[in-house]
């Protein structure tokens, strides 16, 4: 079925964008070691949800993107772990 004009297609059935990790540094936490880049508020163009407090990340807000150095058993790569976090969350997280 043909998409109405002017709609972008789902994020879903679009390829997945590759985890670069230039300019990220890994880190440990309690469950493990983690990869984190910081994303400058001129690059956050879209709003994410931030799993530390279930509040929004807005657009435009300097923020991290973190994803585990290694993918769990039940994922190919560390794409689909990928998650969007305030700094602020992340650096309070155990």
């Amino acid at each position: 079925m043909p998409r109405p004009p002017g709609r972008r297609p789902s994020k879903h059935s679009r390829p997945a964008r590759p985890l670069g990790s230039g300019h990220a540094s890994a880190t440990t936490k309690r469950d493990g070691r983690w990869v984190v880049r910081s994303v400058p508020g001129a690059s956050a163009v879209k709003s994410y949800r931030c799993p530390g407090c279930d509040q929004v990340v807005p657009a435009g807000t300097p923020h991290v993107v973190v994803w585990p150095a290694e993918p769990s058993w039940s994922s190919a790569s560390g794409l689909a772990e990928r998650r969007h976090w305030h700094t602020a969350c992340w650096q309070r997280r155990p």
